[in-house]
């Protein structure tokens, strides 16, 4: 089997985009986050909803992907066993190390956390308590932030690992089959239903709260998600069907998102909703087909790319807050401020990752990379791991 050249170009560029999407809600007018400029903008709603109603759908879907390829030879004991190690020690490393400056800089801006980070450290390894509002999830005395991503992540994978045997019964087998052999406008619409049906059923009852235990809208649609990409990860005719159908479906999404705008508001809440998953679903066919068709190519970047993901998806948002703060008091206007965020964030999230946790053999397993004495394998081991391990989320190698 090939490595899947267009499958890690999506997972960089997916999370590229994060960081653009993050320092985004910074300025967005209307939406809250952490902080807040003093520079926001009302016309960045529109671009922002363009993005946002896909970006972690194909995220998720990218990861059963990864899933998928990984289940080869693996029991679901041994599956579920690799991942918590891969996600669960990141993640406490991260609550720990990465995120606390967050939840500071939102209550200092906040008003309800005085000065003083030692001070504030020792309150919130205490877990709290904190004034209402203090920062997210102050509630819980602690947050996991933008990093609520791997445990539900994990959730899924042990989800998806109970539900092996009955997908892989005959019953299992069929449902696969219909799904991977979808043609046409089928494979177009047929997928968005489930997504239609959530933000029916579920939607109106559940918000989104990223807190794992109440977020059964955006559980049941991100599993969605996670289960589809599980389904053709090692397939190709839905592959090659995307990349037929790369042109028509990118037709579809730009028309459902224009419908989606003008159909939105109470009157027309339900026709909206109609034509927003039509949308979601639509943009991730078009996205898969058109990254099939030129993306799946040994670029020379890519290697380093699919290795740097993990570390600049746990660091990237604490960079983009404390440059915020930073940069506040000097009001440098709508254009230069963003762009020192965007650029300080990416040099930032380049110096840390080569110097800190790359070449260190104990800190690469905390950002969720392979100890360095596992890069260096035979050729035939390597392309071996390549060809199963090609479609992770986060890099093996």
């Amino acid at each position: 089997m090939q490595r899947r050249h267009d499958v890690d170009v999506l997972r960089a560029a997916a999370f590229a985009l994060l960081i653009l999407y993050h320092v985004g809600m910074y300025y967005v007018a209307g939406w809250s986050w952490h902080l807040k400029s003093a520079y926001t903008a009302q016309w960045l709603q529109l671009p922002m909803r363009f993005v946002n109603i896909w970006r972690m759908d194909l995220i998720f879907l990218v990861s059963g992907i990864a899933l998928g390829f990984l289940r080869r030879g693996s029991s679901p004991l041994e599956l579920l066993a690799q991942r918590s190690l891969r996600l669960l020690l990141p993640l406490a490393f991260g609550m720990a190390v990465v995120i606390p400056v967050q939840p500071y800089l939102q209550g200092i801006s906040n008003g309800r956390v005085e000065p003083g980070f030692g001070h504030f450290l020792l309150r919130y390894y205490g877990g709290g308590p904190w004034p209402r509002g203090a920062f997210d999830g102050w509630e819980h005395g602690l947050t996991w932030n933008h990093l609520w991503y791997l445990p539900y992540l994990w959730a899924y994978t042990a989800i998806l690992a109970l539900l092996l045997p009955s997908l892989e019964s005959r019953a299992g087998r069929w449902l696969r089959e219909r799904f991977t052999g979808l043609r046409g406008a089928a494979l177009i619409v047929v997928p968005a239903l489930p997504f239609l049906a959530w933000s029916w059923m579920l939607q109106p009852r559940f918000a989104p709260t990223h807190d794992l235990v109440h977020d059964w809208y955006l559980h049941a649609a991100y599993f969605t998600a996670f289960l589809y990409g599980h389904w053709i990860g090692t397939e190709e005719r839905p592959w090659r069907e995307a990349m037929r159908l790369r042109r028509p479906a990118l037709a579809v999404a730009l028309a459902s998102f224009a419908f989606y705008v003008f159909f939105a508001g109470p009157a027309t809440r339900e026709i909206a909703i109609v034509f927003r998953n039509l949308y979601l679903w639509s943009a991730i066919v078009a996205t898969l087909g058109y990254a099939h068709a030129h993306l799946n190519r040994p670029f020379a970047w890519l290697p380093w790319a699919t290795e740097s993901v993990y570390p600049w998806y746990m660091l990237h948002q604490t960079l983009i807050l404390v440059l915020a703060a930073a940069l506040a008091p000097l009001a440098l206007g709508p254009v230069l401020e963003p762009i020192l965020i965007v650029g300080g964030t990416v040099l930032g999230c380049l110096a840390m990752t080569e110097s800190l946790v790359r070449p260190w053999r104990w800190v690469r397993p905390l950002f969720g990379l392979k100890p360095l004495r596992a890069r260096r394998a035979p050729d035939s081991t390597r392309r071996c791991e390549n060809a199963l391990t090609s479609a992770h989320l986060f890099p093996r190698n």
